[in-house]
């Protein structure tokens, strides 16, 4: 296994690799690595020829400094479970020094409106963030393809537009959400819930998948104000939003039609931990 914290070195690598023209994989993670992770990485590793997976807990996307504080670092075991996949793996894990240079801010970017949507209502200034240190990651790995969880559906999306505006040379695949047995979306995050919150957080998909089945039949009103009034009448779980989006723009249905996809979308906090999902609905 080959550990890389400086740009200089892993561009070397890469770029031995690129004169043979062989395809790099590359998945971007903040570390505290979980099935989910795993998952995107044995996909990477069937359709590349190489693959590099970063691990950097990036604080120009965190809007909350305690969040922050509070993400867990795991690096060692990061590490070990990505060996036990292939030690073939190449592990880019910078500091904030090496991927910022001393300028830890972040670009502004414009991403035709995708941005404001949902989570940019809540987390100001995130997708600055998240554009900038992925627009980085993908000028110093140079990947072919690059492996997005669709639990983070609007990032995934944003990376997207990201690639279109900016004419980068790089294949962006979404994955499907990788859940525990009890329903509820893998996150890094998980691991700092409390007992009785694991037991109660299943909830959150239990609901999404009964607002799937009655979004078949009731209006989209009805449905989000029905999925409101299960989470007002829960002892533990808080509900910040949900919104039933199209898929393209992001933006809240007003009147479904036919020929569009849309998805439910929902950020509920577990005490002070914050759990995002979203499901499919046609």
């Amino acid at each position: 296994m080959k550990v890389f914290s400086g740009k200089k070195d892993i561009i070397a690598a890469i770029d031995a690799y690129k004169v043979k023209q062989q395809t790099i994989g590359f998945i971007p993670t903040m570390g505290a690595l979980h099935e989910g992770h795993l998952a995107l990485v044995e996909k990477a590793i069937q359709n590349n020829d190489v693959v590099v997976v970063s691990i950097f807990v990036n604080p120009t996307q965190f809007n909350n400094p305690d969040d922050l504080k509070k993400y867990p670092r795991t690096l060692e075991n990061d590490i070990s479970l990505l060996a036990s996949i292939s030690k073939d793996i190449l592990v880019y894990a910078p500091t904030v020094e090496d991927i910022y240079e001393g300028k830890t801010t972040s670009e502004s970017f414009d991403f035709d409106g995708l941005e404001f949507e949902m989570e940019g209502k809540f987390r100001h200034g995130h997708f600055d963030g998240v554009g900038t240190v992925v627009k980085r990651f993908f000028e110093i790995v140079k990947p072919n393809n690059a492996y997005f969880g669709e639990k983070d559906f609007q990032q995934l999306q944003i990376i997207k537009k990201l690639v279109e505006k900016y004419h980068l040379p790089v294949n962006v695949i979404g994955c499907k959400i990788h859940r525990e047995a009890s329903g509820l979306a893998m996150s890094s995050r998980n691991t700092r819930l409390k007992p009785e919150y694991i037991i109660a957080a299943p909830f959150i998909y239990k609901t999404l998948k009964t607002a799937k089945t009655y979004f078949g039949t009731k209006s989209d009103d009805w449905v989000t104000k029905w999925v409101e009034n299960q989470f007002a009448n829960h002892e533990l779980l808080k509900l910040e939003y949900f919104i039933i989006a199209d898929i393209h723009t992001l933006k809240a249905l007003k009147r479904k039609s036919k020929n569009k996809k849309y998805r439910g979308f929902i950020a509920v906090y577990a005490d002070d931990i914050r759990l995002i999902d979203n499901i499919a609905l046609n």
